[in-house]
């Protein structure tokens, strides 16, 4: 899939001088004509072979199949052309590869950089399936991986080695919610080895609310399957990169056969349009259901990125410029199996499930002692049982009224 970051235009192929806002930009990308052939939205092109008119066409295809020329279906149709080219624009890349889910575009981004003998360095509180691909599979290929606190600063430049080739961090942290201080990470990286790549997992933001590519980030990967999508009916993984990598990542991850079908693309393209109102409620419901939490009874600490509570909260601040639906909290009391599970299976708004980012309420929960096993460098410091929410596009107060009558189930 090519997804060569051209200048996007909307339908009309107008532009002005002054700088869109999101809402007007999310309109507007990946719909040029070629693209939407006089309709609103972008085609729904299926294909696997592309018919050519001759011998010179098929040459021609063949030499322009990385900028945008129809080659192969597994190369990319119109659909995917057109949300490849918006996501690069969105997230102000050079290119976007599209996988068909968020831990394919990971492990695809980590493999197109290492080879036997490399070594990595990943924040201990990534997406738990990343470090069982770095600890399982990398492993056996000969490739070592080391862990560090989400928390670290500049000490990260003592963990380099010679043979250091990609660093991947994910913030807000994977259930526990830390932010990283990314600007000192990265800076501290580069002065010691310029060269290393280093990859974000991006999905809390939307490619939205944090920029990963202005911060001087290699590659910005998201699950398309959360905010992008955003209705939990199909899964992909996207992954943004600059112009020193994107040649790279892209002809590695065809190599590897990496796709996804282009009537996922083109759903992907039409969640685009709604992404900045979507985020905006779940940033607005999120942290008020988030300030309720903090004044009850019976939790111990809310880790929300706009609370204080939250560690990282002052490189959120800095950094970022809206939360998303995702959060956590921490109860004072370590829930019994029983207990938990009354907790959890009577909820009215609130759904149990993996996953996160559409429109509806969800809600997970995580032992401490569970947590220690996938936080190898700090472990966790607290007691308590803890409880992962999305907030949906519900009213918040139904929510916190649905909390509220969860809290009350726990007991005294």
């Amino acid at each position: 899939m090519s997804g060569k970051n051209q200048s996007s235009k909307a339908g009309s192929e107008k532009t002005g001088s002054k700088k869109e806002s999101l809402f007007t930009k999310l309109v507007g990308i990946g719909r040029k004509k070629r693209y939407t052939q006089g309709a609103v939205n972008p085609v729904i092109q299926r294909a696997s072979s592309i018919v050519f008119d001759s011998v010179a066409a098929k040459k021609a295809a063949n030499k322009e199949r990385n900028n945008g020329a129809l080659y192969y279906g597994r190369h990319g149709t119109l659909t995917h052309f057109a949300f490849q080219e918006a996501m690069a624009e969105l997230e102000g890349g050079a290119g976007c590869y599209l996988y068909p889910c968020g831990a394919a575009a990971i492990n695809n981004a980590i493999l197109a950089f290492v080879k036997t003998g490399d070594h990595i360095l990943i924040s201990e509180a990534v997406y738990e399936p990343t470090q069982t691909f770095c600890n399982d599979f990398l492993k056996d290929f000969g490739v070592s991986t080391d862990y560090f606190s989400p928390l670290i600063g500049e000490e990260i430049a003592d963990k380099i080695k010679p043979n250091t080739k990609v660093v991947f961090l994910e913030s807000p942290s994977s259930i526990t919610m830390e932010v990283s201080d990314i600007p000192t990470i990265v800076q501290s990286i580069r002065k010691v080895n310029p060269e290393i790549v280093i990859i974000i997992d991006n999905t809390w933001s939307g490619g939205v609310y944090f920029k990963a590519l202005e911060h001087d980030i290699d590659i910005s990967i998201q699950a398309g399957t959360k905010y992008l999508i955003g209705h939990s009916d199909a899964m992909l993984g996207t992954a943004v990169a600059n112009a020193r990598c994107w040649d790279r990542l892209r002809d590695r991850s065809y190599l590897m056969g990496q796709t996804c079908d282009a009537d996922t693309a083109y759903m992907a393209s039409r969640g685009l349009r709604t992404l900045a109102v979507r985020l905006q409620r779940h940033h607005e419901s999120g942290l008020k259901v988030a300030n309720w939490l903090a004044t009850h009874p019976k939790v111990a600490t809310v880790n929300h990125p706009l609370l204080s509570s939250c560690k990282g909260h002052q490189y959120f601040k800095r950094d970022f410029t809206g939360a998303s639906g995702l959060f956590s909290f921490v109860l004072k009391d370590h829930l019994d199996e029983a207990t938990l599970a009354n907790f959890l299976d009577n909820f009215s708004h609130f759904s149990i499930a993996f996953s996160w980012g559409g429109f509806e309420s969800l809600i997970l929960a995580s032992q401490p002692e569970e947590l220690k096993e996938i936080r190898p460098v700090s472990g966790v410091d607290f007691t308590g049982t803890l409880i992962r929410l999305h907030i949906g596009l519900e009213d918040p107060d139904d929510l916190i009224a649905d909390l509220e009558a969860g809290l009350e189930r726990i007991g005294n």
